[in-house]
């Protein structure tokens, strides 16, 4: 058995169950450094707690399997066939009593196939302990993360020359699309939110046909995806100029996002560093304009554990990346955010973005 499966046979034993079941998805792109689409057709790959692993494949991805050099048997199927026999014949191969599986990955119907196959099956949501193998991030993974954010920065440095009053979001949008795969993107790490104005106080807001006017905030939230890690960033600027309560807002929510860099080390946990800058915005004539915790982790997903919120009292260890986020929203009038990505080092912290945070106007 190689050592890539280990973790997931170790953590099989510790959470008493047969075996462990992945499908396409980070954990999966992590352990076997491949991408399989999850549409209607069922990939699964199973790992016994003690002997071999097998998986269902359809049949049309069988040779795009072959690549990962997987360890075990292969059942496939053929859509003219239907999956049915294949899960059948996993589970003669492995007559399991129990199984850990990804519980926000793992489709309905592939839970069912399985529930079908091993009638009595104890199907167990193992999500946090198996995402949580992911954690730390290794030195590679960490500078997949630097080159994915290099990019994203370069990308916004050069879109932001080209901003001017009367654009509209999507034009922008198309700007920064173009600028990240210009400067060697692999893929966008989510859909960009480019908001301004009014849109710029809706958290997860969407492009559309708004004219930027002069005064407005514009939101930007992006990120690249490069070597399978995702970059994170946000920053608000303000076109033609910044108006006394703008600037206000903004210093307070820079405030925040510095106290979150300050506070964090190893040890901290992520109710700690939450309640720290959320006290900061808390502590503002603003306090009503909060509408999120600090932030999330970040690594082959864009939203992954630690989630940095009040009540999580998971301790922060060396390798852990995550986002610093805070941020003000009025929908009468703007939001502000500003979001760096943050990795826990032995003795403090280091952002791993270093666009600049000070209060920026922009175009004319």
């Amino acid at each position: 058995m190689t050592d890539r499966l280990r973790p997931f046979r170790q953590l099989a034993r510790d959470l008493k169950v047969d075996a462990v079941a992945l499908v396409p998805g980070p954990n999966f792109r992590r352990t076997f450094d491949k991408d399989f689409g999850s549409h209607e057709r069922p990939l699964v790959v199973v790992i016994s707690a003690e002997g071999a692993p097998a998986a269902i494949v359809p049949n049309l991805e069988l040779r795009s399997f072959d690549l990962i050099g997987f360890e075990g048997e292969v059942f496939d199927w053929r859509d003219q066939d239907g999956y049915s026999d294949a899960f059948a014949a996993l589970a003669r191969a492995l007559p399991l009593e129990s199984l850990a599986v990804e519980g926000q990955v793992m489709r309905v119907f592939v839970h069912h196939a399985l529930a079908e196959a091993l009638p009595g099956l104890r199907i167990v949501d193992a999500e946090r302990e198996i995402s949580g193998l992911r954690l730390h991030k290794t030195p590679a993974e960490v500078a997949a993360l630097e080159e994915a954010i290099r990019i994203s920065e370069a990308a916004l440095a050069e879109t932001v020359e080209a901003v001017r009053v009367g654009m509209t979001e999507k034009q922008v949008e198309r700007r920064l699309l173009t600028a990240l795969y210009g400067h060697g993107a692999e893929d966008t790490a989510f859909s960009p939110i480019v908001a301004a104005g009014k849109n710029s106080a809706r958290p997860h807001a969407h492009a559309g046909d708004y004219e930027i006017a002069a005064g407005d905030a514009l939101l930007i939230d992006f990120g690249a995806r490069w070597g399978g890690l995702c970059a994170d960033i946000t920053r608000t600027f303000f076109v033609g100029h910044a108006d006394d309560e703008a600037q206000r807002v903004y210093r307070t929510v820079l405030d925040a996002n510095r106290r979150g860099h300050e506070i964090t080390r190893p040890g901290v946990t992520a109710h700690e560093i939450d309640d720290a800058v959320i006290s900061v915005l808390e502590a503002s004539p603003y306090a009503e304009r909060i509408r999120t915790k600090t932030g999330h982790g970040l690594g082959r997903d864009v939203h992954e554990a630690p989630y940095i919120m009040r009540g999580n009292h998971t301790a922060l260890e060396p390798g852990m990346v995550f986002t610093n986020e805070p941020g003000l929203y009025d929908i009468t009038a703007f939001g502000v955010r500003i979001e760096d990505d943050i990795l826990v080092t032995d003795d403090g912290c280091r952002s791993l973005t270093t666009y600049p945070k000070e209060l920026t106007v922009i175009g004319c």
